[in-house]
């Protein structure tokens, strides 16, 4: 596979733009799989075996390497690893399979068929002072103000439309990972003071970061609280503190993006839910498959 000349206006940072006409009002459900989860021990390795061709209407391989404006194709594994992911259209030839290139939107609402919104991260443990706050609350919190009253789904969504992208075009963007913190008082609500990022997870090994397969172990003897304003969960476990989605939050979510006729839901990501069913128990792609049912016809 040879490297392949880009135009820029079909860069974006971490999203992909279609390049095919989208036609019918069905809603997308597109799904990121991300390329480094394959180097994760058990149960989180992840490889393109253990995608449902079924389970999305868009896969989008991330990322893929680019230098002076070509795409890099660094060694034979990783042809291996597009050619294995191409063969699940024999399974579903209607699966749109698609590749995400690093760099910058040069764009207008006119070249693009749909964009990937990424409405989560409002929170971390980059954040100064360092207090906890959601990873993706669906509205804002009762407690913000000033810039934080803008860290929310709905704020994010609404801007886009607002500087006129049209409705139909915004995939909204729904994680299956969590922002975690360390809990530095006695005090446990969202804006509690935090003293560092969460305990690293056993399996993506990064601090203040936790997919949700580590989630529903971590559930395990935590105390768990849904925030009505924000309408997203919460859980306390000793010192540590973790913001996440869940199933009944993943519907609500749905029905928020269907109640503005949004183009759909993007997924960050496919190997970060529990894709074996086996930690949480909820079967197989419990959180995708929540917002699969919820959309309906894709």
């Amino acid at each position: 596979m040879g490297a392949t000349t880009m135009d820029q206006k079909s860069l974006w940072a971490g999203v992909v733009v279609l390049l095919l006409l989208q036609g019918g009002s069905a809603y997308k459900l597109v799904c990121y799989f991300t390329n480094w989860s394959q180097d994760r021990q058990e149960p989180g390795k992840f490889t393109p075996e253990n995608i449902d061709p079924f389970l999305c209407s868009h896969l989008i391989y991330s990322f893929a390497s680019i230098e002076n404006n070509k795409v890099i194709i660094k060694d034979k594994s990783e042809v291996m690893l597009y050619q294995t992911i191409n063969s699940l259209k024999t399974k579903n030839p209607k699966l749109k399979i698609l590749l995400s290139i690093g760099g910058y939107l040069f764009g207008s609402k006119g070249d693009l068929d749909f964009i990937n919104l990424l409405s989560f991260d409002f929170h971390g443990s980059w954040e100064k002072p360092l207090i906890t706050g959601h990873n993706s609350p669906l509205s804002k919190g009762w407690q913000d103000r000033g810039p934080s009253s803008y860290y929310n789904v709905e704020y994010a969504v609404g801007y886009w439309i607002h500087k006129g992208m049209p409705s139909e075009k915004v995939v909204m963007g729904i994680p299956t990972y969590g922002h975690s913190f360390t809990l530095a008082s006695a005090e446990t609500t969202v804006g509690a003071p935090a003293s560092g990022p969460g305990a690293a997870g056993p399996i993506t090994e990064s601090s203040g970061f936790l997919a949700y397969y580590e989630i529903c172990q971590f559930l395990k003897g935590a105390k768990i609280t849904r925030l009505q304003d924000q309408q997203v969960p919460y859980a306390i476990k000793g010192n540590q503190w973790v913001g996440y989605d869940d199933v009944k939050s993943m519907e609500t979510k749905v029905q928020f993006l269907k109640n503005l006729n949004l183009g759909g839901a993007m997924i960050w990501s496919i190997d970060m839910d529990d894709f074996t069913g086996k930690s949480c128990n909820q079967g197989p792609y419990p959180l995708i498959q929540a917002v699969k049912r919820s959309l309906g016809s894709l």
